[in-house]
C-alpha cells in the first residue's frame, strides 16, 4: 500500500477572461482553453454546475478534452444547498446527479455541497441531508464534501455526523468563514482564499510552503498540529489520504500560478 496519497491542487473553472493572455497564450483559442488549463494543473473545481444542469454530452466532452489522472470536482446545484430545510432536499439531488455527470467516469472527484453563510446546524436536519447523499451514481462511486460557513457547524456533533456518514468538510481559508480542519472522511478538500492578485503566486513563499507540508501531512495519513481542530479529543485513523486544494481567491488573476507553484512545493 502506498505510504501517500495523491496531492492535486487546482483552481475553480477554467473559462475567465483574465487569464487570457496572462495564463492562457494569446494565441490559444477559447475553445481550447480546457484542454491547455488541464495540462498545467491536476484538478479543477467546476462552478457552472452550482447555478444550472449541463448536458451528458457536455461532462463527455469535458472528460475527452483532459489527461488521463485529471480530477474534476463539481459544486452541487444550489437548489439542493440553498434551502431552509435540507433534509427535504431529495428531489433536487436526483436531479442534480441525474444529468448525465457520470459521463465524466473516473475524472469525477469529489462533490462540493456548500451551504449558504445562513444556514445554522441542525443536527437533525444535517444528518437527514447526510443520508440522502448516496455511495454511488450509475454504479460509479462518489465522494462528497460539506462546506459549511456559520460558525455554529463548530461543534463536535457535526464532526461525528461527518464521519458517521463518510463525508468530508472543506478546510477553508478564507477571511470570514470558519476554517474547520477535522479529518471525517479517506480524503480532504482545502479551500485556500486568502491569496492576492499583488503576489504572483497568491501566497507569499512562506504561505505556500507552510500549505504544502500540511498537504502531504494529510496525504500521509496524519492530521497537521497548526490548524484549528473543533474535536480535539477525536482520534484519527492514520492511513493515506487523497488531497484537493484549490486556490480560490476575490480576484483569482493569478490563481493558476499559485496552484502551479503549490503543486510543484508539494514533495520537495
Amino acid at each position: 500500500m502506498s505510504k501517500s496519497g495523491s496531492i492535486r491542487v487546482g483552481v475553480g473553472g477554467w473559462t475567465f477572461e483574465p487569464w487570457r493572455d496572462h495564463f492562457y497564450p494569446s494565441d490559444l483559442k477559447q475553445k481550447d482553453e480546457l484542454h491547455y488549463a488541464s495540462r498545467q494543473l491536476k484538478v479543477i473545481e467546476v462552478n457552472g454546475t452550482y447555478y444550472s444542469s449541463q448536458k451528458p454530452e457536455t461532462f463527455a466532452k469535458w472528460a475527452s478534452d483532459v489527461p488521463e489522472g485529471f480530477i474534476f470536482s463539481l459544486k452541487a446545484s444550489r437548489f439542493v444547498t440553498n434551502r431552509r430545510v435540507l433534509g427535504e432536499a431529495g428531489e433536487s439531488m436526483e436531479r442534480f446527479l441525474t444529468q448525465g455527470l457520470t459521463k465524466l467516469g473516473g475524472k469525477l472527484g469529489p462533490i462540493l455541497w456548500q451551504l449558504a453563510p445562513t444556514k445554522k446546524f441542525d443536527a437533525e436536519d444535517f444528518e437527514a441531508f447526510l443520508k440522502l447523499l448516496p455511495d454511488k451514481q450509475d454504479g460509479l462511486p462518489l465522494r462528497h464534501v460539506v462546506e459549511v460557513r456559520h460558525d455554529s457547524f463548530k461543534v463536535p456533533e457535526f464532526i461525528a455526523l461527518l464521519a458517521k456518514y463518510g463525508v468530508a468538510p472543506v478546510c477553508a481559508e478564507h477571511f470570514d468563514y470558519p476554517m474547520i480542519a477535522d479529518v471525517t472522511a479517506d480524503f480532504v478538500y482545502a479551500r485556500l482564499q486568502k491569496g492576492s492578485d499583488d503576489i504572483k503566486t497568491c501566497y507569499p513563499a512562506k504561505d505556500l510552503k507552510d500549505w504544502a507540508r500540511r498537504l502531504e501531512t494529510w496525504a500521509e495519513g496524519k492530521v497537521p498540529d497548526d490548524l484549528p481542530l473543533v474535536d480535539k479529543e477525536r482520534k484519527v485513523k492514520s492511513e493515506p489520504r487523497d488531497v484537493f486544494a484549490f486556490m480560490i481567491h476575490e480576484g483569482k488573476v493569478n490563481a493558476p500560478f499559485g496552484a502551479i507553484a503549490l503543486q510543484e512545493e508539494v514533495g520537495k
